[in-house]
């Protein structure tokens, strides 16, 4: 049940069996035109995105979701009654929940070159995406984007929705810097703000660890430069990616008690080529994973994750100081991808600027996943802030 969970939830899904879930639907949003940061333009831009709630007469009862790297806008509920999976973050949306939709209209959104674009639940324009000025995917023609990027569409998708401020806006891992990135660009238009297992910042160890999960893709002889599409993935490449992004995402701890000690295989103490156990469930999980996933979105995503930094200038330090929002910090006491120094160094330029957060840490041993499986266990604390 462990490792099915892990697999679930770094497809963007979590298991709960509860009967009061909620029953959602994607929706989609169409921008005719946009430009990126780059100065480059797309068009057009398709996301989906989900809601969960109830807009109120005004419309001040909105809390954005920003979602995580390898996620998709699948917050919470279940599309159909039978799903054996909801949403991420079921355990804290919903009636009743810490993100109360008796209280919130709540909404999530895929980000642009979202890793899950042969899900047939997601919507998002990238690599993959048919160009309609060459009738063929964009591959590496699609311009790099930033974080600001997809902060920019999520806005553009909300002034559709007439919603002008928002109560809070909450996010985990690369949705915290999506997070961040609303209040620094928009402080008049967020409430409340609640980055978890994320930083303001990605420093120069983070982003060259991320570089091992492009390294595999990049050098398998099928990616073809990224012009792929009409022979077929790089599965090697990005199966091997996949269960990097796997073990990064856990802590030694949380990745022992669920993959089986070296001690335990026979092949390895006599044959060089034979593979550990643990590194097969891996792959097997990777290859699952690898069905609805693309190699090029994986590489635009890691590329966004790696130039983060608030405001998305030089000084990272001087963007914090816009946010005017009271601020919850909430990283995971494990995590080892983005450990709580990074976050504390966060708080720290805001403190430094007089906006002071507040700062909780998530137990657990799942390291970097305690911030999606055991958010309930600060629950209150979201609780509490929002309210």
């Amino acid at each position: 049940m462990r490792i099915f969970l892990t697999i679930l939830l770094l497809a963007g899904l979590s298991f709960n069996a509860c009967s009061d879930t909620l029953i959602v639907q994607k929706q989609r949003f169409t921008l005719d035109r946009f430009t990126t940061a780059s100065g480059s333009t797309i068009a057009p831009v398709n996301i989906g995105w989900e809601a969960y709630g109830k807009l109120n007469a005004d419309k001040s009862n909105v809390i954005l979701i920003t979602h995580y790297f390898s996620g998709t806008s699948h917050a919470a509920g279940k599309y159909h009654a039978a799903d054996t999976a909801a949403g991420y973050w079921d355990a804290i949306v919903g009636p009743g929940k810490a993100i109360d939709t008796n209280k919130f209209y709540v909404i999530s959104s895929d980000t642009l070159v979202n890793a899950n674009v042969f899900d047939a639940n997601v919507i998002t324009t990238g690599p993959a995406t048919i160009n309609p000025a060459t009738g063929k995917p964009y591959g590496l023609s699609f311009p790099v984007v930033t974080i600001g990027d997809f902060v920019e569409v999520q806005k553009a998708l909300l002034d559709s929705l007439g919603i002008s401020t928002l109560h809070a806006v909450v996010g985990p891992s690369m949705g915290s810097f999506q997070a961040i990135e609303w209040a620094v660009r928009y402080p008049d238009k967020v409430q409340r703000l609640i980055p978890v297992i994320g930083s303001a910042y990605m420093d120069a160890y983070s982003a060259v660890k991320l570089e091992r999960w492009s390294y595999p893709i990049k050098t398998d002889p099928a990616w073809l430069n990224g012009d792929y599409y009409q022979q077929g993935q790089p599965i090697q490449g990005l199966t091997t990616a996949l269960a990097y992004i796997t073990q990064d995402a856990l802590n030694p701890v949380g990745f022992n008690l669920n993959y089986p000690a070296p001690e335990l295989d026979t092949a390895p103490q006599h044959d060089i080529r034979a593979s550990f156990s643990a590194w097969q469930q891996l792959m097997q999980q990777a290859k699952l994973r690898a069905t609805y996933q693309d190699a090029n979105h994986i590489l635009y995503l890691v590329r966004a994750s790696q130039l983060w930094r608030a405001g998305m200038g030089d000084n990272w330090q001087q963007a914090v100081a816009k946010i005017t929002a009271p601020t919850l910090f909430l990283p995971a006491t494990g995590d080892l991808l983005l450990p709580p120094a990074l976050s504390k160094n966060s708080a720290a330029a805001m403190t430094a600027a007089g906006n002071t957060p507040q700062y909780a840490e998530i137990p657990g041993n799942w390291g970097h996943l305690d911030g999606v499986i055991g958010i309930e266990a600060v629950a209150s604390q979201i609780a509490g802030f929002l309210n």
